[in-house]
């Protein structure tokens, strides 16, 4: 706390140190005075923004890793789709962060994309910053897949929780577990998977189940999906202990229209809003590839109490305004 505070009053003074370089150097007209005012201005600048940083990402599990787990709504292939193309963005994300991705599972779609998929991004404060992603995504687009070519609503939704490593006990009685193998998906030929390595855990008190098929080792894949599952029950019972059920739980509402926190228009016009903080942004196309700091950071600042987060957040010309409808 000491910390904190100390670290406020050296930008305070910062602040009026260069005040007085300003007023100095505009009297004298002296340019090496005003350079250095504008130096003690940047300086203290980016102190703040690190005061800012650590005060978004404060919760106890925001260093930790995360486990990010992307599931199609309604819709068939179009959600299947979209619910890699949003696979893609995040994994293009953490590369740009410096993260390590690990695919954990992967449901594969009936025609293309994905029904499900989970990865561990691995990282300090990787949690912090994807924990503001939680919810349903909306993507309008012409479908690619519709020989009409006519426009088709996707939704797909992201769950984020906290990597739990093995310091933190999670009391998982083996009673409540059904444990299922089964043979895994997979290309066919030769490199069909002849065995049951595939494993599917269910906790029957809370319903959660989880799956895991990315080893050819069944104690691999059990291994994997007792990870997730421990991230999983943890975060449930973290969110027992706040008063509302929090973000998670905030995040089960059905997985189709008045429930997206974010739409990603790519016609008639191309743009990406986030319905949480009114940040609108025109490049769709850079979103997608994993440009999403300024929704996080938006986000993460509200959730950090800042009255002001939705100004002047974003930094991107939105080139179409939204219809009503959207």
């Amino acid at each position: 706390m000491k910390s904190t505070v100390d670290g406020y009053d050296a930008q305070m003074r910062a602040v009026e140190d260069a005040k007085v370089l300003i007023e100095l150097a505009d009297e004298a007209k002296d340019e090496a005075t005003a350079v250095e005012a504008d130096g003690t201005l940047k300086a203290a600048e980016a102190a703040v923004a690190k005061m800012e940083f650590a005060r978004m990402l404060s919760g106890p599990y925001d260093r930790n890793g995360a486990l990010v787990s992307i599931n199609a709504g309604a819709g068939g292939t179009e959600s299947q789709d979209w619910a890699e193309m949003l696979l893609r963005m995040y994994v293009r994300w953490a590369e740009r962060k410096g993260y390590k991705v690990e695919e954990l599972d992967r449901q594969g779609g009936d025609e293309a994309g994905i029904k499900s998929a989970t990865i561990g991004v691995e990282g300090e404060w990787a949690y912090g910053w994807l924990r503001a992603e939680a919810g349903v995504h909306r993507l309008v687009r012409i479908s690619p897949y519709d020989a009409q070519a006519r426009r088709h609503t996707s939704f797909a939704s992201v769950f984020i929780y906290p990597d739990i490593d093995e310091t933190i006990k999670v009391e998982i009685d083996e009673k409540d577990l059904r444990i299922d193998v089964m043979r895994s998906g997979g290309a066919g030929g030769q490199h069909v998977n002849k065995t049951e390595s595939a494993v599917r855990i269910t906790h029957i008190p809370t319903g959660i189940a989880v799956h895991s098929d990315g080893e050819r080792s069944q104690h691999k894949n059990r291994s994997t999906a007792m990870r997730i599952l421990r991230s999983k029950l943890f975060e449930v019972e973290q969110k027992k202990q706040e008063e509302k059920m929090g973000n998670i739980h905030a995040q089960k509402k059905a997985i189709e229209w008045g429930s997206q926190i974010r739409s990603y228009v790519l016609a008639p016009y191309r743009q990406v809003t986030d319905h949480r903080t009114g940040i609108k942004v025109g490049n769709a196309d850079a979103v997608l590839d994993g440009d999403l700091d300024q929704f996080m950071e938006a986000m993460l600042l509200e959730l950090a109490g800042d009255p002001t987060a939705k100004e002047g957040q974003g930094g991107a010309a939105v080139t179409t305004p939204a219809p009503d409808d959207m």
